[in-house]
């Protein structure tokens, strides 16, 4: 024992000699605090949604400063008491603590308790690098002890508060209260308190979202603390940790917002400058719907696990051979204990695994896993080959074994039962962007599966193929061609010769010919063959001059390949061609911010509604009509089980590389894309009608707004008749027939001859195509 002791007297000497020794030194480096003093003066560009609700700030510091004295007294004595004790009678480096952990190091051989006071952290999170080097500590002491001479305590403790990292892309208390309960930290309770102050020493360990049981422990930790300081009573110790945990979605509508503020972000940046931008105090009002943006969010991600487990089981994301199951068995959580949200997907430990039932352990929670909410994994993919196959008489161990790590949601809770689905983060990726017509106001632009895994802005920045998504703009062309709906081409074998990769015949999508087909029924089955012709017709130039009205100025391909979409295009560019037609001919400006003002609250920039007449209403009215059809009874069906009217089209690309459906309503236009960043293929019958219209379905069925009787209206200059389905000329038999709309002056002159014997062609059955 006297050796102990002496060992930690002499090691204690020189740890105080070597710092005053070294401080002067080490002082040298230290920065100025200058920006200390003027961190609650700092203005940030801020950043408004449509309803002028704040969804981001963009500046140097991270999080959202609350003073010191609008913070929650539990809140400020929960951090003191879990981090800082003797925070108000320290100057910066508390030597008793020091010593304390100091003699617990030695006891047990080993770093069993830090002793960094609050300053001390402060110091490391605002100017140091996170290497645990010895002179880093120097530095980190030295700049405390700077700091305690220029800052009050309170000014520290503020400083300390809004400037700690709390897990999750939370920096500071206000952050990490709106993510994990979705309010704000003037209202958050004791018991949420002491949660949250528990994340601190470790925000990915005791996180609820990915832990319970680890957070629930903090959390007791936490107001024992405050309880042994004299901050509570055991009575409200007690209270509170009966109090359940309202785990909050808000999280998943902050980051839902995220490659719509980065859009906004880069166009400031290159506007106004970095300077402006990030200390100009700044305030940018958008057009973004938050309500549209997370309802994106939410059918991308779903659609996109959907396809994933359609391609097939990848495997447990690890293996743990380090965990004790029985004890892990022993350790469940109350149920009841946390409040959470069904569907959402979390990280899961298997413990116990038989044929047709797993136990997965879950935040904290011990669940269920039945072979039906599995069996989609009975497909496996081979990580190393990428060959697929499926399993026979599917079990659960064949693919689940105690200490795997997977991904799981919560499909429902009864009493202290849960029931688990099993789930995989998706590879491929995707995209959503949605227009208002006529204004031209962008509600959304997601770009991506998940923004903390891909900043890439896939809306925006990927350039790829449409597909048969660019058909509307080849038959919208033939319109202004002398071309009608009713108009009849030969959809029949044809080689065309001499072209830069030798003779190509174009095919339609189930390898069939048709014969004499009408161009509204070649749009709505998709039909290649009567495209190209129809591209042929009318003249590749004609065609491209055309696209190039609508707005898109992109280089398109000069050969017949670009009436199957060979052309290179986003998603936005594609979404604002489509509200050309949308807006009754009106070319209309994209805009996503409405307008700009700087800190003295002067009018930087102003956005109004700008639209020129690029095609004529009537084309517009047509093309619409025939999208309509796609829909009704075309490749674009799914679409009809929102309930009111839609015109839209979609579009897939050699090898099933794309995936689109584009659409719209009278009040909206929006585009959905589905693919891999690397070109891979998404895989035999992954078309747009598969891949991408059930994400654009469910998105639209959630944001839908108006009148479901609203129609497209026709435009004057618009006139119907009846004609023959089979020749497309007029019909000739009272009450047969079917309607077409013609412009003014195009309709047939001729009437189908008495002898034909119309019918309309049978709807193919299987219309998972194109």
């Amino acid at each position: 024992m006297r050796l102990k002791l002496l060992i930690i007297l002499i090691i204690f000497s020189i740890i105080i000699g070597v710092s005053a020794g070294g401080y002067l030194a080490i002082n040298k480096g230290i920065p100025s605090l200058k920006e200390l003093k003027q961190y609650r003066t700092s203005e940030v560009t801020k950043i408004y949604a449509d309803d002028d609700s704040l969804i981001g700030e963009l500046k140097v510091e991270k999080g959202i400063f609350v003073p010191l004295n609008a913070l929650p007294e539990h809140l400020t004595n929960a951090v003191i008491a879990v981090e800082d004790s003797r925070f108000w009678k320290h100057k910066g480096i508390d030597y008793i603590a020091i010593a304390r952990a100091l003699i617990k190091d030695i006891i047990y051989f080993e770093l069993k308790e830090g002793a960094s006071t609050i300053t001390q952290q402060l110091a490391k999170v605002m100017f140091l690098t996170p290497e645990k080097t010895f002179k880093r500590k120097l530095r980190e002491a030295a700049l405390a002890i700077k700091m305690e001479k220029n800052l009050t305590k309170k000014e520290i403790l503020e400083l300390y508060i809004n400037k700690v990292y709390f897990g999750h892309g939370a920096y500071g208390v206000e952050m990490a209260s709106k993510i994990y309960f979705g309010k704000s930290v003037r209202e958050i309770t004791l018991s949420e308190a002491a949660l949250i102050t528990g994340l601190i020493k470790a925000p990915a360990v005791y996180s609820p979202y990915n832990n319970l049981t680890k957070a629930k422990d903090r959390q007791r930790i936490a107001l024992s603390r405050m309880e042994d300081e004299g901050y509570i009573k055991r009575s409200e110790k007690e209270n509170a940790l009966k109090q359940p945990i309202h785990l909050s979605s808000v999280r998943k509508g902050i980051e839902a917002n995220n490659y719509f503020i980065e859009y906004i972000r880069k166009y400031l940046e290159e506007k106004y400058g970095e300077e402006t931008v990030y200390k100009g105090g700044l305030k940018v009002y958008t057009t973004l719907d938050r309500k549209s943006q997370l309802s994106a969010s939410k059918a991308l991600q779903e659609g996109l696990r959907e396809f994933d487990k359609r391609r097939g089981w990848r495997g447990p994301l690890e293996h743990r051979k380090d965990i004790k199951i029985e004890k892990e068995l022993k350790s469940k959580d109350l149920i009841a204990s946390v409040v959470t949200n069904p569907g959402e997907i979390s990280t899961g430990l298997v413990l116990k695994v038989t044929e047709k039932e797993a136990l997965i352990k879950t935040r904290g929670i011990v669940g269920k896993l039945s072979i039906e909410d599995a069996r989609w994994a009975s497909k496996i993919i081979d990580s190393k080959k990428g060959a697929r196959k499926v399993l026979k008489d599917f079990k659960l161990t064949q693919i689940l074994q105690p200490g795997d790590v997977v991904k799981v949601s919560i499909k429902s809770i009864r009493g202290h039962n849960a029931q688990l689905s099993l789930e995989q983060e998706p590879a491929v990726e995707g995209a959503v962007v949605a227009l208002e017509p006529h204004t031209g106001f962008i509600r959304v632009i997601l770009g991506g599966y998940d923004f903390t895994r891909s900043e890439f802005n896939r809306a925006v920045f990927a350039k790829r193929q449409p597909g048969s998504a660019f058909k509307p703009i080849i038959y919208a062309a033939a319109m202004d061609h002398g071309f009608t709906p009713a108009s009849t081409i030969a959809d029949e074998p044809v080689t065309y010769t001499g072209g830069p990769k030798g003779d190509w015949s174009p095919e339609n999508y189930d390898h069939k010919f048709y014969g004499p087909t009408r161009l509204r029924e070649a749009l709505a089955y998709s039909r290649n063959v009567v495209t190209v012709k129809l591209v042929e017709s009318m003249g590749i130039k004609s065609v491209i001059d055309f696209a190039r009205t609508l707005g898109i100025q992109r280089e398109m391909p000069r050969d017949l390949t670009i009436a199957l979409g060979s052309i290179s295009i986003t998603p936005l560019e594609l979404a604002s061609t489509y509200n050309v037609f949308a807006s009754n001919g009106m070319r209309v400006k994209p805009i996503a911010i409405k307008y700009i003002m700087d800190s003295k609250g002067m009018i930087l920039e102003s956005n109004e509604p700008e639209a020129e007449q690029a095609i004529s209403p009537q084309t517009a009215f047509l093309i619409t009509s025939m999208m309509q059809d796609v829909v009704k009874y075309g490749t674009g069906w799914r679409a009809k089980s929102l309930g009111r009217p839609v015109a839209g089209k979609t579009g897939t690309t050699n090898e099933y590389r794309d995936a689109w459906f584009v659409g719209y309503t009278p009040d909206l236009v929006a585009v959905v894309w589905v693919g891999f960043d690397d070109m891979k293929p998404l895989g035999p019958q992954e078309t747009g009608a598969r891949a991408a219209s059930p994400i654009w379905v469910s998105f639209m069925r959630d944001v839908a707004k108006g009148d479901a009787e609203e129609f497209f209206q026709p435009e004057d200059g618009i006139v119907s008749f009846t004609i023959d389905p089979a020749t497309g000329l007029l019909s000739k038999v009272e009450g047969a027939g079917i309607k077409e709309y013609f412009k003014k002056g195009t309709e047939p002159k001729q009437f189908a001859p008495s002898t034909s014997q119309w019918k309309i062609r049978e709807e193919q059955t299987n219309l998972n195509f194109d």
